[in-house]
């Protein structure tokens, strides 16, 4: 099996990892936040943000890695347009990435408190995931736009 075919595959699963554990963990927080329970909320927000390091972390760190083996795999510049556009739209997915990983903690933080003293969940909470929803449309729609231009490799 040749090098490109390896790095391809596992440059594929990683994108297929971003997109599943981003659409998963965004439908299980909405689900309980809906709810709108502390414990479900809480038991929600600690596997989601498991679930970001184990599954997210890794595909963002694998990405860069086999997308720039791939490009120079097939010899392509990194300034093609494609390439750049991902490039650009990668770090743009990050900028809002990065700071939901840290509102979820802080969201699961406020619903274990909320629980553990018997009260529901704060303001804090709410406004917390008002941004973290609002966050989640520029960084999952970076993360298709880069799966298409993937595929369509536009000029």
């Amino acid at each position: 099996m040749s090098t490109y075919f390896v790095l391809k595959y596992l440059h594929v699963i990683g994108a297929a990892a971003l997109l599943g554990a981003g659409s998963a963990i965004a439908f299980f927080m909405l689900i309980a936040h809906r709810i709108s329970d502390a414990a479900h909320v809480t038991r929600t927000a600690e596997t989601v943000v498991l679930a970001d390091f184990l599954f997210t972390a890794t595909a963002v760190v694998a990405q860069p890695v086999t997308g720039y083996l791939l490009v120079r795999e097939l010899g392509l510049p990194l300034t093609q347009s494609w390439i750049a556009a991902s490039l650009a739209l990668y770090l743009l997915a990050g900028v809002f990435w990065l700071p939901v990983v840290w509102i979820q903690m802080r969201m699961r933080d406020l619903a274990r408190a909320a629980m553990h003293d018997g009260k529901p969940l704060p303001d804090a909470y709410a406004r917390l995931f008002r941004i973290w929803f609002a966050f989640g449309f520029p960084g999952f729609g970076s993360v298709m736009a880069i799966i298409w231009l993937m595929i369509a490799k536009p000029e």
